[in-house]
């Protein structure tokens, strides 16, 4: 008597798997080393004030507003020509080639050449627009903080990872139906129904219909 077939079954993606693949990509380590040299010259400057604990905490409330503009109004630009030239932004054009292909790994991470230009402009707000310089950096620090975080949940909500806790679920389904149901709701990454609720973008998914161009925004090729 010969013994059923063993069926092979698919090794679990883990968190250790994410990590591995995440930290294999160019953009979290450009934001780390911007994030380790704030946060090594913040902590050489020490000069602490109650601000610097009230400056993060806005940071907090106001990120899912800035994710929410990002997404809307650089993310989805719809291309065009302005007095003869066409704008449209490698921002712009690699996040359509994201909606094509989401499960592409490389088109996950915020594209490492718009990060040159990012990063250094980051750094000019934190030096010139705080009335202290050690007030800057802690805003530079939290900034490189929120912008692993947005990497890190973005790449795990595209990735074979599994929500296991209610919170991320909530995340991963949020952003999933932004990519497969229809691209003009769902536009926060980090959270869920926080800016999309207060600007309109959180219906219900039933009374939604499937768009056809959730995968060719606005019906162009990527």
């Amino acid at each position: 008597m010969t013994s059923a077939p063993v069926r092979a079954t698919r090794r679990q993606f883990t968190l250790g798997d994410a990590a591995r693949e995440f930290w294999r990509h160019p953009s979290p380590w450009l934001i780390s080393a911007t994030l380790a040299a704030a946060v090594t010259v913040r902590l050489w400057m020490s000069e602490w004030s109650w601000t610097d604990a009230v400056v993060p905490l806005v940071m907090l409330a106001v990120f899912p507003f800035f994710e929410w503009v990002v997404h809307v109004c650089i993310l989805h630009w719809k291309p065009r020509r302005i007095a003869g030239l066409r704008i449209d932004s490698l921002l712009a054009r690699k996040h359509r080639e994201h909606h094509v292909d989401p499960r592409q790994v490389a088109l996950i991470f915020i594209p490492w050449p718009a990060l040159l230009w990012v990063l250094p402009v980051s750094v000019a707000i934190a030096l010139l627009a705080f009335p202290r310089t050690a007030l800057g950096l802690t805003f530079l620090a939290f900034l490189t903080v929120l912008g692993l975080c947005y990497e890190w949940c973005h790449y795990l909500v595209h990735s074979d990872y599994k929500p296991k806790t209610a919170a991320f679920r909530a995340v991963w389904r949020n952003h999933r139906q932004h990519h497969f149901k229809n691209e003009h709701f769902w536009f926060t990454v980090t959270s869920a129904g926080t800016a999309d609720r207060v600007l309109g973008t959180y219906p219900d998914p039933a009374a939604v219909e499937t768009s056809p161009t959730a995968k060719n925004l606005h019906g162009q090729p990527a």
